[in-house]
């Protein structure tokens, strides 16, 4: 089977895409794969690249927008190539962090709810003042903490929002609710074991925390039967209400025993620090293992997903 790995990309996260890219040629089975690197300097760079290479599967080691945001999904169903993880309603809904807030409060899972601004012609502090410090600030669209901070007080709060809207025109302005970080990755509809995350020079799970070494103390956790029941039922609805499939990741603060959904990623990085390995690994699977498991699921649901909208592949089998 051909597997093109497609890394890099144009968002803000294209240098931890390059760094999930390596750790998965790193680790296919070369007895079972031929690996071929598709690197996306420019978005012109997909469908052409994609084309020539001749692919079996796209293993999406992209992030960000352009990536995880259901645009290089849809670009590669128009090709007619299955690609892995999440089709392109979960992926752009979950990339869109204000949106997933939407849904999941409706149905009644916890996340924190805060103030969505565009651009800083909505900048209100006293607005902020009402929501109450500290609060996280953060970019609407993105991932890996990049252009996110933590604001204690007003005198912050101008910078901290100018920073967010260089990343993107929309931002949030949550609560910082204070408590345990945790995540729980989810593969083939199944939570993976919860992990706990500290930081270790931080007060939260930055940039500098997930991507350095040692930046965190990253552990499988055993939370009383009750909390543990919570934390999984929280993760799996999140997943299933947002439509995704194949894997993805949920991230948590557990205040006291209860559990508040942050966000949910269906592109989780997969470089050596990364947590889904770590959660796959302490449930028995080795990188190979899970990469071969995140191949033969992306088939199958690639072919259920075509096969329900009338589209037949003959590479699908």
């Amino acid at each position: 089977m051909k597997v093109g790995v497609i890394m890099g990309g144009v968002s803000a996260e294209r240098e931890v895409s390059l760094l999930t890219g390596q750790e998965m040629m790193a680790h296919l089975d070369r007895s079972r794969y031929e690996v071929i690197p598709i690197v996306i300097e420019q978005r012109a760079d997909l469908i052409r690249k994609v084309q020539a290479a001749g692919i079996d599967i796209a293993l999406l080691a992209l992030h960000g927008q352009y990536g995880e945001d259901g645009t290089v999904q849809g670009a590669l169903e128009t090709l007619g190539v299955p690609y892995t993880g999440s089709g392109v309603l979960a992926s752009s809904l979950c990339m869109n962090k204000e949106l997933a807030k939407m849904l999941l409060q409706a149905a009644g899972i916890r996340t924190p709810s805060g103030l969505c601004w565009q651009g800083m012609g909505d900048y209100d502090p006293q607005a902020v003042q009402r929501l109450g410090y500290p609060v996280i600030v953060k970019p609407n669209t993105g991932g890996s903490s990049i252009g996110t901070q933590l604001v204690m007080n007003e005198a912050e709060l101008l910078d901290a929002v100018q920073e967010a809207c260089k990343w993107d025109q929309s931002i949030l302005v949550e609560p910082y609710i204070q408590g345990d970080e945790l995540t729980c990755s989810i593969l083939d509809g199944e939570a993976l074991p919860i992990i706990g995350i500290r930081s270790a020079h931080s007060e939260w799970f930055d940039y500098k925390a997930k991507y350095e070494d040692g930046g965190a103390e990253e552990k499988v956790i055993k939370l009383p039967p009750v909390v543990e029941e919570r934390v999984l039922a929280a993760a799996l609805a999140s997943y299933r209400l947002l439509q995704c499939s194949v894997y993805a990741r949920v991230d948590m603060i557990l205040q006291g025993d209860v559990p508040y959904v942050l966000e949910v990623n269906t592109l989780p990085g997969m470089t050596a620090n990364s947590l889904l390995p770590k959660s796959a690994a302490a449930a028995g699977m080795s990188f190979s293992d899970l990469l071969d498991r995140i191949i033969a699921c992306s088939l199958r649901e690639r072919k259920r997903e075509w096969e329900m909208s009338g589209y037949v592949n003959g590479r699908i089998g």
